[in-house]
């Protein structure tokens, strides 16, 4: 009888952190995906703007912002 009482606890024991050390790989997996997405949002800015200043002519030095910016979230 004792067995099995404590196979049990060991199984719900073993499923409950099973689980909890999925859900914490889940979220670091959802947050580096996030970083990536705004890293390619800043490259797209940034090649928006180096087209407009080519076009208008002026200092593509402002862009470099956005360039900055992505590099950060490396």
């Amino acid at each position: 009888m004792k067995f099995i009482k404590f196979s049990l606890f060991l199984c719900c024991g073993l499923t409950l952190f099973i689980s909890a050390c999925s859900s914490s790989q889940d979220k670091a997996y959802k947050a580096q995906g996030n970083v990536s997405k705004e890293r390619i949002a800043l490259v797209n800015q940034y090649q928006e703007c180096v087209k407009k200043a080519t076009e208008a002519g002026t200092d593509k030095e402002v862009c470099e912002t956005y360039l900055k910016a992505a590099e950060a979230l490396k």
